[in-house]
């Protein structure tokens, strides 16, 4: 099987060696998400561009992608959207024989994965949203989600602009299954995030980093690795998961059902599978690729860090995001009930 996944690979390199121009690998993907260097690497050994543009949430991904952009060869969605992608044929079957790097994949992550066989896609990073606050503004914090509800914080806290992390939020603050399709329990998180949004400057996807950093908000809804840069940038910045539970998600690599460079694509995901090359991601991105052979390649500040790698009792309280199928509808309208709600 290696050897055969080796002259896959061959095959690649002769196949790219003979266009005539370099050819362009077009990657769609969350911001600052891939270390700047790797891209540069991969551009050098495959002879090759990249062309990265950047989403912030899954739902504008997929709306860009049904409004009619196939110029996309490497989409980077979360497993619940994986789902989504491939039952609306926009994502094609992987060739494993051209990414024999697979077998580095940390398999204690692929059980919260959509497609554990890796058939469609193959996990690229974890992510855990939670909430970062400053000590020196905030010093007496619960760590539960109902400190969106602090009316003394007015004006000084953002929350995420993503249907299922908010509503998602609320309804792990009132016991209730993130992936819930019960209308009663829905009306519930509603309401919840009407409340809370009352005390939000906004609801927004990257500011918040910035924002929190400079100290202009002093809590923010945000996502683990994010919220780890930003704590090497400013001590006053801690992170917390809620008592309540959050959500855990799966970032995953995909190759569009419409590529162009469908060998290129391949080459690309295994070079990031490379255990030292993904080490080098993890140090720069701060988030966990479920790489098992990086593991040991990291500085041992990385390995122990509790962002990084959470506690089995943090993880417990984790959920993954699910596909809900038809019922996504539902979250749709509740969200654009709370979003022009003023």
């Amino acid at each position: 099987m290696k050897r055969f996944a080796l002259l896959g690979l061959a095959f690649v390199g002769i196949f790219l060696g003979c266009q005539k121009s370099k050819p362009t690998l077009h990657v769609y993907n969350w911001a600052d998400y891939l270390a700047p260097q790797l891209v540069a690497r991969f551009e050098k050994q495959y002879q090759c561009k990249i062309v990265i543009d950047t989403f912030d949430s899954n739902e504008a991904m997929y709306a860009k992608l049904k409004a009619g952009a196939t110029g996309y060869d490497v989409l980077f969605p979360s497993s619940y959207m994986v789902a989504l992608l491939k039952r609306e044929n926009l994502i094609q079957p992987l060739d494993h024989a051209l990414i024999p790097n697979l077998s580095n994949i940390d398999s204690t992550y692929l059980n919260i994965v959509y497609d554990p066989k890796m058939e469609y896609s193959v996990p690229y990073a974890v992510s855990i949203t939670g909430v970062a606050y400053l000590r020196n503004r905030v010093p007496n914090i619960r760590f539960s989600w109902d400190v969106f509800a602090r009316k003394d914080l007015k004006g000084r806290m953002t929350m995420l602009d993503d249907m299922r992390e908010t509503i998602g939020a609320a309804l792990k603050f009132l016991g209730y299954s993130l992936n819930t399709r019960n209308e009663q329990e829905l009306q519930k998180a509603r309401n919840v995030v009407l409340e809370w949004k009352r005390n939000l400057a906004k609801f927004e996807n990257e500011q918040y980093k910035t924002g929190i950093a400079s100290e202009e908000f002093f809590v923010v809804h945000g996502y683990s690795g994010d919220i780890f840069q930003i704590m090497a940038e400013n001590p006053n910045v801690d992170f917390f998961v809620p008592e309540e539970g959050t959500s855990l998600a799966m970032d995953e690599m995909v190759i569009t059902r419409t590529s162009k460079q469908v060998q290129l694509a391949h080459a690309f995901i295994n070079f990031l599978l490379d255990p030292h090359n993904a080490a080098e991601n993890i140090a720069v991105i701060n988030y966990l690729c479920p790489n098992r052979a990086a593991y040991p390649l990291l500085d041992e500040s990385l390995r122990r860090h509790p962002v990084l790698f959470p506690p089995k009792n943090v993880l417990a309280r984790c959920e993954v995001i699910e596909d809900l199928g038809e019922d996504n509808v539902k979250y749709t309208k509740i969200w654009d009930e709370i979003k022009a709600m003023q």
